[in-house]
């Protein structure tokens, strides 16, 4: 508990550093279960016509980042997307391990799916965040479920078992996140395989219909490799895919500079062509 609260505050120190739109987004919150999910809605009329629809999965090592962070992470989202973003604020170990997050995640896109068609909305992860969405997926083909327009995966937690070359050749290096997660990562699996699909979705089977996928990852990104190997599985399988790889950049970006805004950018390009709105 006392590190998920570091690592909250971490987090916040971070977010507040980033020059962006506030976190005044108008919100609601819908309790699914037992688990809340944020609704925030941006300020101008791509939003209020229901054709950008954000499904936001929140970082956080997969033991922080819920709660207000949950929320100020989707508030930013809609006012930067001008968009109608729905954030599952999941449960998390110690007090609720896997499958427990991903099963939140399930049931709020459930939630979503009778709310909006599929083909408008966009399924978007970053770090732990991007483990949930993409295992979100497999769950979806699994049982059935319509896919995402799109998939955004920014420098994605796709391996708890860490086996990819950049956990050695980026540690320390990589000054957000220095070390592997190997602790965290067994305490959210509460005993589970870890190289499991659901738990590592970087060996999940993704034929048989996979959405549109942006990957992205920096040369200084501990989980530069997760992101790696999935563009090529998904390539393998037939997925429309790509990868952009930012000079210089570690875990989760620099936040507050240039290079940042440059990521959103690249982002919001690839959902407005989800959306069909580019």
């Amino acid at each position: 508990m006392r590190y998920a609260e570091g690592a909250n505050a971490n987090m916040r120190m971070m977010i507040q550093a980033l020059p962006e739109p506030g976190d005044d987004a108008p919100f609601e919150a819908t309790r699914l279960g037992l688990f809340d999910c944020f609704r925030c809605e941006g300020a101008g009329k791509g939003a209020t016509s229901s054709r950008r629809v954000l499904f936001q999965v929140h970082g956080g090592a997969l033991i922080a980042g819920g709660g207000d962070l949950c929320r100020i992470m989707a508030s930013r989202a809609a006012l930067r997307l001008d968009a109608i973003v729905y954030a599952p604020d999941y449960r998390l170990p110690p007090q609720c391990p896997f499958p427990a997050a991903l099963d939140d995640c399930v049931a709020a896109y459930r939630h979503v799916l009778g709310l909006h068609e599929p083909g408008q909305i966009v399924v978007q992860g970053s770090s732990a965040g991007g483990n949930l969405a993409a295992a979100l997926m497999l769950r979806a083909k699994a049982e059935g479920l319509p896919l995402p327009a799109g998939l955004v995966l920014e420098t994605p937690q796709l391996d708890l078992t860490e086996s990819g070359d950049s956990f050695q050749t980026n540690e320390i290096i990589d000054v957000v996140l220095q070390h592997g997660l190997g602790p965290v990562n067994r305490l959210y699996a509460n005993g589970h395989d870890l190289a499991n699909p659901l738990l590592s979705p970087l060996f999940g089977d993704f034929s048989g219909g996979w959405p549109p996928t942006l990957l992205t990852a920096g040369t200084r990104d501990l989980f530069l490799s997760n992101a790696v190997r999935m563009l090529h599985g998904l390539r393998d399988a037939g997925a429309a895919v790509d990868l952009l790889v930012y000079e210089a950049m570690p875990h989760g970006g620099f936040f507050g500079t240039p290079e940042d805004q440059r990521v959103h950018r690249d982002v919001a390009r690839f959902a407005q062509r989800c959306w069909g709105v580019a």
